[in-house]
């Protein structure tokens, strides 16, 4: 039995197992229910944080070492469980810099990790350099993540990407191990086509290509949502880069993406919609691009990009706060709506369309935004851990409303977690992803500034 001592307090030290424990709904249940007299803010970060990269170290898919697309500890499952996705790795890849750090394992154990996922990449299946959303983790074969979604995810694979480029700025040139890795991750990040999704060399990025179905999902990116990454590194690619035109005309729509409102008495700074519906997107929005793009400094034309994402947060935590649909439980340490599980299946959970659904994520990954509301929303739920939080830190999503509990994860959900957290305590995966020479180039090509006196 693998245990984990983390220190908690004067005195007191937490002894987390690996093993799990039933529990009467039937589902498996990490012992983890903590006192706020006994536990400091810092070690029960460390805690959340350990519990989350273990469904990126111990919960992955043992043969190609990807995260698993989703983990139920009900063992009931809507297709096979070896699934992997391209994206959820990509998080998965930071939060094994992080578990490295923080001394949940060894650099050689990382390491080792990490040549496992480059050997199932070199040889997995990707359509003009880009990964699928999901494969088949034992063959690397695409597995469609719908009928015609069979070939590349530009967005997805751009999530990998951030991923491996943050473990390739951690390695070490001067080890011959750890420098053969970096050339293999570099001819991967070189071989993905970004210019070729702009199909045919419209000025705008297309999210999905496939060989059977060509350009029928027809998604062209257009205006804010979770996609920024995708042109940064579109714009820092060494070998497929784009023009500064694609990102002007397409993503920021020639401009029309700076129309914003005033919603909860802030500015959502950005267009998060071309309808009259709530004007503010599920909070993941604030977190995939930035898990290894830093916002702090960071501004162009159109935006502050800190200040986007703080607002969006505060946002998200004031509209919870005052609750307009009387939901149970929703307050000052119960809040977060994001895109997870629901009672209807997934949903993009958010202001104008709110099921009575708390996602963890949200608050939880909002730490840099939000410290004082994300760790009230935190210590709620260990204080709550027989219900809310398992082996892998805090199940998707809940309802109080709805007498709604369900024992599942999803790596896209629990990714941010640790990974967020960390920013928020030392900015290393900030660090590490903004250090990389061909992002420095690429945000500039685009016109961002990252000048803390500008």
């Amino acid at each position: 039995m693998k245990k984990v001592i983390l220190y908690i307090s004067a005195g007191v030290f937490l002894i987390i197992s690996a093993c799990t424990k039933k529990t009467n709904s039937s589902s498996n249940s990490a012992d983890t229910k903590v006192s706020e007299s006994t536990i400091s803010d810092d070690s029960l970060l460390s805690l959340v944080q350990y519990q989350t990269f273990e469904y990126f170290w111990n919960g992955a898919e043992p043969k190609s070492g990807m995260a698993r697309e989703r983990i139920h500890m009900d063992n009931v499952y809507g297709h096979d469980k070896d699934i992997v996705t391209s994206g959820g790795s990509g998080f998965g890849l930071m939060a094994i810099v992080v578990g490295i750090e923080r001394g949940f394992i060894s650099r050689e154990d990382g390491i080792e990790r990490f040549e496992k996922i480059t050997s199932f990449l070199e040889n997995a299946d990707r359509f003009h350099g880009a990964w699928p959303h999901w494969w088949y983790g034992p063959t690397g074969k695409v597995y469609p993540f719908s009928k015609k979604d069979d070939g590349g995810d530009l967005v997805e694979s751009s999530f990998l990407a951030a991923g491996l480029l943050t473990v390739r700025q951690y390695l070490d040139s001067e080890n011959d191990r750890e420098a053969e890795l970096i050339g293999r991750i570099n001819k991967l990040w070189e071989g993905i086509e970004f210019n070729w999704y702009t199909r045919g060399g419209q000025n705008v990025l297309y999210w999905h290509w496939s060989p059977n179905f060509g350009w029928d999902m027809n998604f062209a990116v257009r205006g804010y949502n979770e996609c920024l990454i995708m042109y940064v590194l579109a714009a820092s690619s060494p070998t497929h880069t784009i023009n500064k035109e694609v990102y002007d005309q397409g993503w920021a729509k020639n401009g029309a993406i700076t129309k914003d409102t005033l919603f909860y008495g802030l500015r959502t700074v950005l267009d998060h919609y071309d309808t009259d519906d709530a004007p503010i997107g599920p909070l993941f929005w604030a977190h995939y691009s930035y898990l290894g793009l830093n916002p702090t400094h960071l501004k162009d034309k159109y935006a502050n990009y800190w200040k986007l994402n703080q607002n969006q947060a505060l946002i998200d935590y004031k509209y919870c706060v005052e609750n307009p649909l009387h939901y149970k439980g929703y307050g000052p340490d119960c809040w977060g709506l994001t895109s997870s599980y629901s009672m209807k299946g997934y949903a993009g959970h958010r202001p104008g369309h709110d099921l009575g659904v708390i996602s963890p994520t949200a608050a939880l990954s909002s730490f840099p935004y939000t410290p004082k509301e994300s760790m009230q929303m935190l210590r709620f739920l260990y204080n709550q851990a027989d219900t809310l939080v398992g082996e892998y830190g805090p199940y998707d999503a809940f309802s109080f409303q709805s007498n709604w509990y369900l024992p599942r994860y999803l790596a896209i959900d629990q990714g941010p977690i640790p990974v967020m957290i960390e920013n928020y305590r030392s900015q290393l995966i900030w660090n590490l992803f903004m250090s990389a020479p061909e992002v420095k180039k690429g945000l500039s090509r685009l016109g961002f500034s990252t000048d803390s006196n500008e």
